[in-house]
């Protein structure tokens, strides 16, 4: 270790010196960036951003970087203090967030950063907590937001090829790009003006769609990059899943595993930074949630910073929040990476967020040899590795165990370790185990809705029924053909109604089957008025969706009116301004004859929905309807309800559960709060949602105005709201458990904490002994064949009426050893309200 610590050494004294001559001279590579401005003057020292092979520096000093990915627009500028705060005390330096073009500047020229759009205010709220901010512009984005975050109007612009080497493209996404990083420079921002950006993305995952612009793809990298470098932020770019980023851009990994997957910078003087660490997977209607375990996400961090000398990760998301409005993209639902360390409410997600606040720790008191010693690794074995990280003066070690089922146990320096089932342990100066990814040693919680009102009484609810247009109706776009969905909509609306007559001469009794191809997500069906069928597709679909359905049609003329529905606009893909959505075909077959086309007849096109058009969700709106009593009015299709309830006591988080409803959107107070699909039920049987966020802030304490637009048919007497809060919370800890690296004490211990708000109201269960493993109900099945009979009252007195307590979990405190010779653990189930 000895010569392999001196070439490291040697390295780094090399690489400081090209700094340093770097720092003397024109900043040609890119590579060193300061406060022309304000630095150095008075004999101060200039604020920098720099970085090497190793990570990126701060003034100088090498930073490990724990990061998390919060989207401003996805929640309320009222949470955004709690979710930064919850961050900070999670152990994050750095918040993420993407730049939402289409949220600022909706129509050319006209931008907008009010409310959870002020992007500056975000950023000061982050600074003002002490944490630092990674800015993703892109300005494509993807992050399963409408268009990719690209503003809908490009699609207009003559010409246009979205994100190739096309120059009315990057006219336009130059100018968005420049706009912002002047705001972030005209409110002092950057770190080297004083303020906590510390760097910046152009670009997202370009690579993946990269050789299907041909020779147009390569030539825009470099000119993004290089239009990126040349606005002079004074930190450095990023690109993300880009292999062959241009310098001084650093090419950066997303994914769940980039400590197998990365095949590292491509310079040796650009650190290993992982942009995106998926804390879950993105929830889709039709799809039943994919959460990932606390152990698997430590894991993949511990190996992505052992083996690829990883110095940055950001987990994708930390807190995900809602999609509200129509802002999802296809087939995404409203409530975004609820799995993450702070769930969609800003509740803090256990054991998740206290497991990697744990893992942390762990690594920053390492933070000197990982990030300036020499590096060597071992193999103990098939899946069994080791990697060091040494100075003169400090070690570091993680073992690992890629083995999935059995316990490894492997011989280091002059100790042996137990590693556990994929696991990596990792061993302070070398020789002590400080944490270990697959032993759980936080509590977990339950988090719980609770109803606090019924919307039950029919007397309150109100209905307008949606009309259903006919084609002699007076429109504006008429044709012998389809019209394309998202450009005759442009994306303001779900909806695009193609309207038609069909004179219809009788040739006997034989069926009549109407048939039509869409290539939006949902079609529904009407004839002379009359609801005929409906049918929609799914994410994983094909594009194409078809409905066959039986119609009775009178002799002469008959109307055929078809509402063509999206589900949220693409996010991803080459060529998106070309994609095509709507209706393709349409044909009426008559028993065995030859199918009649409609194709070609002269089709007439309604955009959106009446009451849609008139905002009849709003205040202003409501009286531009004509609202009647809702008799039997339930479970039919194109129902607008309408109801008041006032909000609950208290500040736990509002949700509504809709689960008795089919599909639609949901404003409350004129806010919408989504779109929601209770009727697509998951493989489970469930919706993939049913409860529906409203932020604190959307709320008055009475008479808040409740409407939904229902689509499919629902019954809204069983709509519930209902508070969410984390209700329950239980730990097991075994004596033999490494202690908390963020506690005083040298022991381990069960720490339990309610919610903010909330204290311990009960102990359910406690025994100290051998109880069943993660016991998470009360009761005596729970107790093992060893129980210190002190447990309860030992509990209770540390727990009871605080809102947070620690149990060491060693004999003494439990007036000694209930049973010598048998591993002891103490297991707790808590109340909090």
């Amino acid at each position: 270790m000895a010569a392999a610590a001196a070439a490291a050494i040697m390295a780094v004294l090399l690489v400081a010196t090209l700094m340093a001559r770097a720092t003397s001279a024109a900043p040609v590579a890119g590579r060193v960036w300061v406060d022309e401005a304000n630095g150095g003057q008075n004999g101060t020292a200039r604020r920098q951003v720099t970085y090497d092979g190793r990570s990126l520096m701060l003034d100088g000093a090498r930073r490990m970087l724990f990061s998390g990915d919060i989207h401003y627009p996805r929640s309320t500028p009222e949470m955004w203090p709690r979710l930064i705060e919850s961050a900070r005390e999670g152990g994050l330096d750095v918040i993420q967030t993407y730049v939402f073009w289409n949220v600022h500047e909706p129509i050319q020229g006209q931008y907008n950063f009010q409310g959870r759009y002020d992007l500056v205010k975000f950023i000061r709220e982050i600074h003002a907590q002490g944490l630092y901010v990674s800015l993703r512009i892109g300005p494509f984005v993807e992050a399963e937001w409408k268009y990719g975050g690209l503003p809908f109007w490009l699609r207009g612009v003559p010409n246009i090829t979205f994100r190739s080497d096309n120059e009315p493209f990057k006219v336009h996404m130059q100018k968005f790009v420049a706009k912002i990083v002047n705001m972030m420079k005209d409110e002092k921002l950057y770190y080297p003006q004083g303020g906590p950006i510390i760097i910046s993305q152009i670009e997202n995952e370009y690579k993946l769609v990269e050789a299907a612009f041909h020779s147009r793809g390569a030539p825009y990298v470099r000119w993004a990059a290089a239009m990126a470098v040349n606005l002079h932020t004074g930190v450095p770019w990023m690109m993300c899943k880009q292999g062959d980023a241009p310098d001084p851009i650093i090419n950066t990994c997303n994914g769940l595993i980039c400590g197998e997957t990365f095949l590292g910078p491509n310079s040796p003087n650009k650190p290993a930074l992982w942009t995106e660490n998926w804390t879950s997977r993105y929830p889709l209607y039709g799809h039943d949630p994919r959460f990932r375990s606390p152990a698997d996400i430590a894991f993949a961090v511990a190996l992505f910073i052992a083996r690829k000398k990883g110095s940055f990760v950001s987990y994708y998301m930390y807190h995900g929040g809602t999609n509200f409005g129509r802002f999802a993209s296809s087939y995404v639902t409203t409530s975004y990476y609820d799995g993450a360390p702070l769930d969609e409410y800003g509740l803090i997600w256990q054991s998740t967020w206290s497991h990697l606040r744990e893992l942390h720790a762990a690594v920053k008191q390492s933070e000197e040899p990982l990030l300036s010693g020499a590096y060597s690794n071992y193999s103990f074995g098939e899946q069994q590795e080791g990697h060091v990280f040494e100075t003169e003066s400090n070690c570091v070690a993680f073992l690992v165990n890629f083995d999935k089922h059995k316990t490894s146990k492997i011989q280091f320096g002059e100790a042996s370790f137990q590693l556990a089932p994929k696991s990596i342990s990792i061993l302070s100066s070398c020789r002590t185990v400080v944490f270990e990814t697959a032993k759980i040693n936080a509590q977990h919680g339950l988090r719980t809705a609770q109803a606090v009102q019924s919307l039950n009484n029919v007397d309150s609810w109100k209905i307008f029924k949606e009309p259903i247009p006919l084609a002699i109706n007076n429109t504006t776009h008429i044709g012998h053909r389809f019209f394309e969905h998202l450009s005759t909509t442009k994306d303001e609306t779900d909806y695009l109604w193609y309207l038609t007559r069909y004179d219809y001469r009788s040739n006997g009794d034989t069926q009549l089957v109407l048939n039509v191809e869409s290539q939006a997500h949902v079609l529904h069906a009407y004839i002379n008025n009359a609801y005929v069928g409906s049918v929609h597709g799914s994410h994983d679909g094909p594009r194409n969706i078809i409905l066959k359905t039986p119609i009775t049609l009178r002799k002469g003329q008959n109307s055929i009116s078809l509402l063509s529905v999206m589900v949220g606009s693409p996010d991803s893909g080459a060529y998106m301004e070309r994609k095509i959505f709507g209706v393709r075909k349409v044909s009426i077959q008559q028993g065995d004859h030859k199918s009649h086309s409609l194709n070609n007849e002269m089709w007439k096109h309604q955009i959106g929905l009446t009451g849609e058009m008139n905002h009849i969700y709003t205040r202003e709106g409501l009286s531009r309807a004509q609202w009647t009593a809702i008799n039997k009015s339930m479970h039919l299709p194109l129902i607008w309800y309408k109801t008041t309830f006032d909000a609950p006591w208290g500040n736990d988080p509002v949700t509504l559960n809709l689960s008795s409803m089919g599909k639609g959107e949901v404003w409350i107070n004129g806010e919408s709060i989504g779109r929601y699909w209770a009727s697509f039920k998951t493989p489970s049987g469930q919706p993939s949602q049913s409860l529906y966020h409203i932020p604190q802030y959307f709320l008055k304490p009475k008479e808040n105005t409740l409407v939904l637009m229902e689509e499919m048919g629902g019954d809204p007497l069983q709509i519930t709201v209902n508070t969410m809060s984390v209700s329950r919370v239980y730990s097991s800890v075994n004596e033999l458990s490494t202690p908390s690296l963020l506690s005083r004490r040298k022991h381990p211990a069960v720490r339990l904490r309610c919610q903010k708000g909330k204290h311990i109201t009960d102990i359910e269960f406690a025994s100290y002994g051998n109880p069943v493993e993660d016991c998470r109900s009360s009761g005596g099945s729970c107790l093992g064949s060893c129980h210190a009979e002190t447990t309860e009252f030992v509990v209770k007195d540390a727990c009871l009426g605080r809102r947070r307590c620690a149990i060491p979990v060693r004999p003494a405190k439990f007036g000694g050893d209930p049973c010598p010779g048998i591993e002891k653990s103490l297991s707790v189930v808590a109340s909090c309200g």
